[in-house]
């Protein structure tokens, strides 16, 4: 009969812990670079100068081209909110809170993560992709034979403007599913449009609104540098490019995940 310390002992027990420490490494090495990249790109953001074409090319790629499915998402999701509350809270009153919960649980938390989370997915994957293959082309290799910087020419006008646009993009957001929370009540709960909107402005201040909106600063240039990041290491061909745009959407939403906890917490704290 096998044991457990034969187990851990035998050929793939042994080999377990060399995988676990050279994925560990790995990972510290990625998070190094990383973090390096977004060193860089600060001091370029601080110091200048910008390639305003490219900026503004990039607005318009995040920003206006994302606007359709931020709305579609805010919509609906302010529309469940209002009717899960008055379900939820219908022995208690619940049509007379719904303004109050859908504005405070959009402008907080959902609006902020979920536009990121969305408009995080299409945006990065896109750059990974252009940028992946850009390098796999050896494109960027002739941007640097030409005495060109790859990182102000690509990484830094894409970073600056998902960390400049998501904030923007989360107003927006919070402004059309709180409008989509006023359709259902009107509609399907009868309740009055004013007192919806009354409440609404009642309910949320200028902390909520602000700790909402910062929040996606950071959300923004985590993503934009974590796609730049992936596309600029990318190897292998076609096959490299999709790991690397797979990657991008993975660990970017991961990312989104885990800063959502602490900074709700730090701001919590400041407010």
């Amino acid at each position: 009969m096998t044991s457990a310390v034969d187990v851990a002992s035998g050929p793939s027990g042994r080999r377990f812990f060399p995988r676990a420490r050279a994925k560990f490494t790995g990972t510290m090495a990625y998070v190094g670079e990383l973090s390096q990249l977004g060193w860089t790109v600060l001091q370029m953001i601080f110091r200048g100068p910008y390639e305003r074409d490219l900026v503004i090319a990039q607005f318009e790629s995040i920003g206006v081209r994302s606007l359709s499915i931020v709305a579609i998402t805010s919509l609906f999701i302010g529309m469940v909110l209002a009717l899960q509350t008055a379900y939820s809270l219908a022995e208690f009153g619940g049509k007379l809170f719904i303004g109050k919960v859908v504005s405070l649980s959009l402008v907080r938390e959902l609006a902020p993560v979920l536009m990121s989370l969305m408009v995080g997915g299409r945006v990065g994957a896109g750059m990974t992709a252009e940028i992946g293959t850009m390098k796999v082309t050896e494109q960027i290799d002739a941007l640097r034979a030409l005495a060109t910087n790859p990182i102000r020419k690509l990484v830094f006008p894409r970073v600056f403007s998902t960390t400049v646009m998501f904030p923007l993009l989360t107003i927006i957001s919070c402004f059309v599913g709180i409008m989509g929370g006023l359709v259902v009540a009107t509609g399907n709960l009868h309740l009055d449009a004013s007192f919806y909107l009354r409440s609404v402005i009642e309910t949320v201040a200028f902390n909520d609104l602000a700790s909402g909106v910062m929040k996606t600063l950071f959300f923004g240039f985590a993503i934009g540098l974590i796609a730049c990041f992936n596309g600029l290491r990318t190897t292998g061909g076609a096959d490299g490019v999709g790991r690397a745009t797979t990657m991008t959407v993975v660990s970017g939403a991961i990312t989104v995940l885990i800063m959502d906890f602490f900074l709700t917490k730090l701001f919590l704290l400041i407010g």
